[in-house]
């Protein structure tokens, strides 16, 4: 059982849907990841972010895909580079993550609901 929180609560984290521009393999990390540029729209724009992803996703096959990620915590060092915003996921059967997305294009930066 998780713990209960306000509607407030829910409303302080801000996720929001970007595309991915870019990405690349993370070798540095202490586990395999995937360095990731995402353009969240005018309001937001760019951010950075790495992701322990490897399991089911290349770098490759990431470019123009729509995400999801928190947008509001302050960014956090992983390695050598500045994480700015935490893509979401959910676990699979063995614990990898799987991506959290839209079933459909949407516009870059819309909020989640």
């Amino acid at each position: 059982m998780t713990d209960n929180i306000t509607f407030d609560d829910f409303l302080k984290v801000d996720v929001r849907v970007g595309t991915v521009l870019r990405a690349e393999p993370y070798p540095e990390a202490r586990k395999p990841a995937i360095k990731l540029w995402i353009d969240f729209g005018d309001e937001i724009g760019e951010k950075k972010t790495s992701a322990q992803i490897t399991a089911h996703y290349t770098p490759e096959a990431l470019v123009g895909r729509q995400v999801m990620a928190v947008v509001n915590f302050p960014p956090r060092q992983i390695g050598k580079f500045m994480s700015e915003v935490l893509v979401l996921g959910m676990p699979d059967a063995d614990g990898e993550v799987v991506l959290v997305g839209p079933d459909q294009d949407v516009p870059l930066g819309g909020r989640l609901h």
